[in-house]
């Protein structure tokens, strides 16, 4: 199956890297270089503020989400470095 990759508007991807939980999100997903299973982020808050800022996140297209049976995954989307290289480079050395 192929994946289907969202395009992103500059505008919602700066709104939605405006908070450190999302970019600590997106960090992660950058440490691992791979999907992650939604319960294995690190982070301190309750699991609806958590899933807020992943809402926030897929919206703007910065991430992607494939189910598999009760299980949720999330990965970057695969246009975002594309369409602005060097942003996920900047948010690494961050």
């Amino acid at each position: 199956m192929t994946k289907r990759i969202k395009s992103v508007s500059i505008d919602q991807v700066m709104k939605a890297l405006g908070d450190p939980v999302r970019i600590s999100v997106v960090k992660q997903l950058l440490d691992a270089g791979e999907e992650m299973a939604c319960g294995t982020f690190e982070h301190s808050l309750t699991k609806a503020t958590f899933s807020h800022h992943i809402k926030i996140l897929l919206d703007a297209g910065v991430i992607s989400r494939r189910e598999d049976g009760t299980r949720k995954f999330l990965s970057l989307n695969e246009a975002l470095d594309k369409e602005y290289p060097g942003l996920l480079k900047l948010i690494q050395q961050s």
